[in-house]
């Protein structure tokens, strides 16, 4: 059955839309997913960050239930809904930070960084941003030239959209310092871009695609002051650390700082597409009547979602649960180094954990062998993601909610995966 869906989906498809898997998804609970053959699979992918609460929370369902009797969609442009307003006045209590906050509500991530940038250029009459190498921020045209990494997400598409800069992310274990990645910023605005031009500086303060590697609190702290020096908008883009990932409900109380914007989406709303742009009320105020929204912006199921999501975060104490699982997990890949020694990093705060790979021999990163790692948890009924510049990185983003005995489970089977793997 398998097989037979995989060919229709090949001839069905464009080529353009990548699958990591072939495990055609029939039903799923929690941390587990079963194909349409009834193969029984845990999830370590979580549809890439979406699900911190798991799939198919019970108290995420019965909101989005409820709201199904009563209306699905009005466009909140043409009729608004309470609800909107009630987790836009939530997200705007989340981000830290005295300043008054405000919000909108977007569909994906993407969206969500598009219009982060035109608030900031509205706001500062600036056009041209910077961001990180190997930072992700989308698929979009800006979403694209913002993203730090080429293959797959630039190749063909032809120019990208003018005035975006990068500076390079720090990252030790690749050579890279904190001051170097000053010393860039610097070179940059004496350079190629006048700092007076600069509307907006866009972060993760912990690298998604490009390797889970985190900002320490003083690189950013760094970065605060020098945006304030230049009167630049600082962007955080939590579309992936977001919501009790790393340990806080959003990373950016890992750096006593405020943020001028910060994008949300993923698992914001527990597997339902909602997205959302906050920020400071005389920035978020910039754009004109007309000039933010979308026709699905802010979906009635999106929200009453997330609304459930932050009482389940909250009410679970899935922040320091996360704090507990990611321990457990990095301390079960430290025991492994004598045994494993393409292990060369093990990282991230709270449970946005990832372990980076080199080969023995070169000491070059080895993709291959974080896929074979990969391919081998797969045919044991684990789902990994793979992710870097060089993808020689596992990142692991299970349903923070997952059950003890089915987490010892999956660390079992990576242990097994990843002794199988030096054998192959």
């Amino acid at each position: 059955m398998t097989a037979t869906v995989a060919e229709r989906r090949t001839k069905a498809m464009a080529r353009g839309v990548g699958v990591a898997t072939q495990v055609f998804a029939e039903r799923a609970e929690n941390a587990e997913i079963w194909d349409n053959e009834g193969k029984r699979y845990i999830d370590f992918a979580a549809g890439i960050a979406v699900l911190n609460t798991g799939h198919r929370h019970p108290k995420v369902m019965d909101a989005v239930k409820a709201q199904l009797d009563k209306f699905t969609h009005t466009c909140f442009q043409v009729v608004p809904y309470e609800s909107y307003v009630a987790l836009a006045e939530k997200l705007n209590a989340l981000v830290p930070g005295p300043t008054e906050k405000k919000t909108i509500f977007l569909t994906s991530g993407a969206e969500a960084l598009e219009n982060a940038i035109k608030i900031a250029r509205a706001h500062t009459g600036r056009n041209a941003v910077i961001a990180f190498s190997g930072g992700f921020h989308g698929r979009t045209f800006m979403g694209m030239a913002m993203t730090g990494k080429v293959a797959p997400y630039k190749l063909g598409f032809g120019a990208m959209p003018g005035d975006v800069f990068h500076a390079p992310f720090p990252v030790p274990l690749h050579g890279v310092t904190e001051d170097d990645s000053i010393a860039a910023l610097n070179r940059l605005f004496a350079a190629d871009v006048d700092p007076k031009r600069v509307a907006a500086m866009v972060i993760e303060p912990v690298q998604g695609e490009g390797g889970f590697y985190p900002a320490t609190k003083a690189f950013m702290q760094k970065l605060r002051a020098i945006c304030d020096q230049h009167g630049i908008v600082l962007v955080i883009d939590e579309v992936q650390t977001g919501f009790a990932r790393t340990g806080k409900m959003l990373a950016t109380e890992h750096f006593d700082i405020e943020p001028d914007i910060v994008t949300m989406a993923k698992s914001l709303a527990g597997g339902f597409p909602l997205s959302a742009v906050t920020g400071k009320a005389a920035i978020m105020d910039a754009p004109a009547p007309g000039g933010l929204g979308g026709t699905y912006a802010g979906s009635p199921l999106g929200v009453a979602a997330a609304l459930a999501v932050l009482e389940v975060i909250e009410e679970e104490k899935l922040c320091e649960r996360a704090d507990q699982l990611g321990a457990r997990l990095k301390q079960r890949l430290a025991a492994l180094r004598d045994d494993i020694p393409e292990i060369v990093d093990i990282r991230g705060p709270g449970f946005m954990n990832a372990v980076e790979f080199n080969d023995v021999s070169t000491g070059k990163p080895s993709a291959d062998f974080a896929n074979t790692v990969r391919t081998e948890a797969l045919s044991r009924g684990l789902i990994l993601l793979t992710c870097g510049v060089h993808g020689n990185v596992i990142r692991f983003l299970s349903p923070i909610t997952i059950p003890d005995a089915t987490f010892n489970e999956a660390l079992d089977i990576l242990e097994a995966s990843m002794r199988a793997a030096r054998k192959a």
